[in-house]
């Protein structure tokens, strides 16, 4: 990211184009630079709001539906390389702060060879601009989709096909720095996670949660946060609230879009976020009820790649869905389907003999963020569409599918039809 005192940004929200005025003074320090948080709030909160506010109306849309873009200051993550080798050290910033970053942890070489097989299923995808560099990540963004599209899916199975894919999150720096963390044996979750982000989709930037709510099984689960590939501030790295776990509670989340679907409404919580660049082989770590949430990406063509992986102590209670690939419950993709297309097979179910408590999964939590999205259809909300119109588009048959279509007709009542681009 630049250094330059200011610098505006041309930043993609509900289909018109922003302004995104960073400032970011270099100092010995570290430096401050800016957040744009994307949510819906209610006309007191952006009255009370200490960062600088853009309201932004949609037609058809009250004060408790207006999305806010919202410019908050943070500072740079506190690098704890120097804790490597000092458990405790470790342990008391991951319960004063709610996260570590270090950097350097992966070796850059396998993470840059992950990168092209990437981005070349992408590139088969369409995802890539027609004769760009395939390392370069550049869009095809006629093409942008979000997590959970059709056309998400059919490119995101070939991901998880990648051998190098699930192999790279049991690399030894990992595992041995997470040992350190839990104390005993580590189980790395079956369920490995990419992240890939169009730009000019800011509405769909992951909001603002802490992961329990998704993974589940025992609070002391560990999410490793890493790029593949270089991730400046403007591609959209993670950005975590310090000490937001400290209180041990996992805060009520509601619906939102994005990754995962579901948001915490930080009013009421410190405005203390940071985050930093980060280069590729630096990483990320932080325990469940860390809240954190994307920055978006506000480049003009560039795909944001990154991994996105939990571990555990191997003694701990384990949900069944993290010993299943990612999104099965959308896609239908099992390890069946997966492992034909790797060259060992050392690490096909490595989890089946080792002996684990696993206990059911919880959806209530995702059942009632989509309970939600209906009622906000319903009362001419525009930000429930591009959620609604998805699960139509994934399986019309399905009875989500005739509750959305019920609750689109709906907000086109309301609305006239689609204002807000999903």
């Amino acid at each position: 990211m630049s250094d330059a005192a200011n610098t505006t940004r041309s930043v993609r929200g509900a289909g018109r184009s922003t302004a995104l005025d960073r400032r970011a003074p270099a100092h010995a320090g570290g430096r401050d630079a800016a957040v744009l948080l994307c949510r819906p709030v209610s006309q007191s909160k952006i009255e009370s709001s200490s960062g600088d506010v853009e309201v932004e109306r949609l037609p058809g849309r009250g004060t408790e539906g207006q999305r806010v873009m919202v410019t908050t200051q943070f500072k740079e993550f506190q690098v704890s390389n120097d804790a490597l080798d000092d458990g405790d050290e470790l342990h008391r910033r991951l319960a004063l702060d709610g996260y570590i970053f270090i950097r350097g942890l992966l070796d850059p070489r396998p993470l840059w060879d992950l990168r092209l097989q990437m981005l070349e299923v992408m590139r088969q995808g369409g995802w890539l601009q027609a004769g760009s560099q395939v390392s370069d990540g550049v869009a095809n963004v006629s093409k942008k989709c979000a997590e959970g599209d059709p056309e998400y899916i059919t490119v995101y199975k070939n991901i998880q096909r990648l051998e190098a894919f699930h192999r790279l999150p049991h690399d030894p720096a990992i595992i041995s720095l997470m040992e350190k963390i839990v104390g005993e044996t580590v189980l790395p979750h079956p369920s490995k996670i990419a992240r890939l982000w169009f730009p000019q989709n800011t509405l769909h930037t992951t909001p603002a949660h802490q992961d329990f709510v998704h993974f589940q099984g025992t609070y002391d689960t560990y999410t490793c946060w890493t790029p593949v590939g270089d991730c400046p501030i403007e591609l959209g790295p993670l950005a975590v609230l310090v000490g937001s776990q400290q209180s041990g509670e996992v805060f009520d989340h509601h619906f939102a879009l994005g990754a995962g679907g579901l948001a915490v409404d930080t009013g009421t919580l410190s405005d203390a976020w940071v985050s930093s660049d980060f280069a590729s082989g630096d990483a990320l770590i932080f325990p469940s009820r860390t809240v954190h949430q994307a920055l978006p990406n506000v480049t003009r063509d560039r795909l944001r790649i990154s991994l996105d992986n939990r571990y555990q102590a191997q003694s701990q209670p384990i949900a069944e869905h993290q010993l299943l690939p990612h999104l099965h419950r959308v896609g239908g993709q099992t390890w069946e389907d997966i492992y034909p297309h790797w060259s060992s097979s050392d690490l096909n179910y490595y989890w089946k003999d080792l002996n684990l408590t696993v206990i059911p999964s919880d959806t209530s939590r995702q059942e009632r963020s989509f309970d939600e999205a209906l009622a906000l259809a319903r009362q001419g909300d525009e930000l429930a569409r591009p959620l609604l119109v998805r699960i139509v588009r994934r399986d019309p048959s399905s009875p989500q599918a005739t509750a959305a279509q019920e609750a689109l007709a709906a907000l086109d009542e309301h609305t006239g039809g689609p204002v807000l681009a999903g």
